[in-house]
């Protein structure tokens, strides 16, 4: 091997994008999950299998990347640095067939003010079998690009509630307590069956408080008990999806800050969401959570 071709075996390749979203809901929108697996599709002839996730430093996302007629293609990122709405930093090694294709460090900046954001990707890329920058480049431009359209149709609620985790994640996640205090002010559930585990569902109707019968259908993805739930909502049981939703419970002192996101299946469902006060009546079903485990 000549120093020409170890030396093209290198690159750095930077990508930028303006985000029409808050600072912290592209946050979320990168690191959580649920909405990681929303965008992380280049294509939609890409289908996307995640088979690990934790989105912390020192943990590992490991993914599948599957396309009709040819190997699957194997992700593995590990965080390195996260500080909140600043700066992600993380190793990836991509393989095929067991043969380590490449590896890089992803350094992920982040800015904003107001409604807007801007999202700096600083990719510095080995290539171990053949030239891999240019699948790099076409990866992150399409990923990056639905990574901008999620987070644009993105919803996040944050509440810190004065209980222990634990409390928090038992009033949530037991069948008896949740339809009592989900949903806003004036509004209650009717349960057809509810069962919270992974793989599980909650077919209910929400109730407004003029009788107006709001059909409801959540499909739970993923349980990390304490930790996290992942959702799909759906119109009604068996009905269109809405959202895909999260619900992540971390440790404040002594108090447990819960954070629900939702990306919503298009940007005007979105829209209509947020003209019907969709902020404030998630709101309000938090502190209802809240009134639950302190009163």
């Amino acid at each position: 091997m000549t120093l020409q071709d170890a030396l093209g075996r290198f690159a750095t390749l930077t990508f930028t994008r303006e985000v029409a979203a808050p600072l912290a809901t592209l946050w979320q929108a990168w690191t959580a999950p649920a909405a990681r697996a929303v965008w992380a599709a280049p294509t939609p002839a890409v289908t996307v299998e995640f088979l690990e996730a934790d989105t912390r430093v020192g943990g590992c996302e490991v993914s599948l990347c599957k396309v009709a007629g040819a190997p699957d293609i194997r992700c593995e990122c590990g965080w390195l640095a996260l500080t909140p709405s600043a700066r992600s930093v993380n190793y990836e090694v991509v393989s095929t067939s067991g043969e380590t294709r490449s590896a890089a460090l992803v350094t992920a900046d982040f800015s904003g003010d107001g409604a807007r954001s801007r999202l700096v990707v600083t990719v510095q890329l080995s290539s171990l079998a053949g030239d891999m920058e240019a699948g790099y480049r076409q990866g992150f431009e399409a990923g990056l690009g639905n990574l901008a359209g999620a987070a644009e149709r993105t919803m996040v609620l944050e509440r810190v509630i004065k209980a222990p985790r634990a409390v928090v994640w038992g009033a949530w996640m037991n069948p008896q307590s949740l339809p009592q205090w989900w949903g806003p002010d004036g509004f209650f559930c009717r349960t057809t069956r509810i069962d919270l585990r992974q793989g599980g569902e909650w077919v209910f109707d929400m109730i407004g408080p003029d009788g107006t019968v709001f059909p409801n259908h959540h499909l739970y993805r993923e349980v990390r008990p304490q930790e996290r739930i992942s959702y799909a909502l759906l119109w009604g049981e068996n009905g269109p999806k809405h959202a895909d939703a999260w619900a992540a419970f971390d440790e404040q002192d002594g108090a447990t800050k819960v954070t629900l996101g939702m990306v919503f299946s298009t940007a005007a469902e979105f829209q209509t969401a947020k003209g019907f006060g969709a902020i404030e009546l998630g709101q309000q079903t938090l502190a209802k959570l809240e009134r639950r485990v302190t009163d």
